[in-house]
């Protein structure tokens, strides 16, 4: 089992989900893709995570705009458009009688390779559209006690290198440094730019508060995180002020709190980094201003869920 944001009970209803491959339903020990799958081989493709709550699935539009200009960016055909695959994702929902408590991961590849080659030429088939739908909830012990950091020495690059830009599967830089997190005996790593500010987490992105403001990183660095933009748009209609900046570890060790803002969980409280405890005396946790975030992006996404499936 993981430890971190993505800790989940786990949930023997899973055992038996339909996994929609290409527009067809498979139980989940049946569901398979090709060895010469452009993702198997080479990593070729784009992903999204996505919630359900209450039978709509959240911020989908934002998804959807992230997914389609990641796959033009690498040039790459999903084959159908935009309103088609919501129909699939929702088809794949109401198969699998699921209502609310669900992660969904949507991925597309470039297809299939007539021979294990990186050139997209090679590509023999249209693209891969795999979408696993799982009743999966984070743990409450993690959402209350909060997660430990650690800072990896693999750095989130140049975009003339791979853009940190796309949510590729492509993930190998994150995979080290959260290998080396775990190696030190956190559960997720800090990761800085190449200039040695603080950028994102392997796999969520991360704020302190400082004196009651929220600071984050610039961006430049990292993945456009949609529940960072909501948090960042939330705090601001709020009247909290907002800094998306350079900062330091330094700025992070003296810190009245830290967080980490992630699709699958939320905002997740952030206890330890180096092995310094945030906050005074060992703060307890969640802070107040993680409480407060919270309360406005619960209250967010139960707008969502009312505006229901043709939002």
């Amino acid at each position: 089992m993981a430890h971190g944001t993505h800790d989940y009970e786990d949930d023997p209803r899973n055992r038996d989900i339909l996994i929609n491959i290409g527009g067809e339903l498979y139980p989940r020990d049946e569901a398979k893709v090709s060895v010469f799958d452009s993702g198997y081989i080479l990593g070729d493709g784009v992903w999204e995570g996505l919630r359900v709550h209450n039978g709509v699935i959240v911020f989908l539009e934002a998804h959807m705009k992230r997914l389609f200009e990641g796959a033009k960016a690498i040039d790459m055909d999903i084959g159908i458009s935009k309103q088609a695959l919501v129909a699939r994702l929702y088809e794949t929902l109401d198969a699998n009688k699921m209502h609310d408590g669900v992660h969904i991961r949507l991925m597309v590849t470039r297809g299939i390779k007539a021979t294990p080659y990186q050139d997209p030429r090679v590509t023999i088939s249209p693209a891969t559209i795999v979408i696993i739908p799982e009743f999966k909830a984070p743990m409450k012990a993690t959402l209350d006690r909060g997660i430990r950091l650690f800072t990896a020495h693999v750095r989130r690059g140049y975009p003339d290198v791979q853009d940190p830009k796309l949510n590729s599967h492509s993930k190998l830089n994150c995979i080290t440094a959260c290998i080396q997190a775990t190696k030190a005996g956190a559960d997720e790593a800090l990761m800085l730019d190449p200039h040695g500010f603080v950028a994102t987490c392997n796999s969520t992105h991360f704020f302190i508060v400082r004196e009651g403001e929220v600071w984050t990183s610039s961006g430049r660095y990292c993945l456009g995180g949609i529940t960072r933009r909501m948090v960042l748009t939330l705090a601001r209609d709020a009247g909290i002020t907002v800094r998306e900046c350079d900062f330091s570890l330094t700025d992070v060790y003296g810190a009245d709190e830290a967080f980490v803002t992630g699709t699958f969980a939320g905002l997740v409280p952030v206890g330890e980094v180096d092995g310094r405890t945030i906050g005074e005396n060992g703060a307890a946790m969640p802070g107040p201003m993680v409480e407060r975030l919270r309360t406005l992006y619960r209250a967010r996404i139960e707008a969502e869920a009312l505006k229901g499936r043709g939002a």
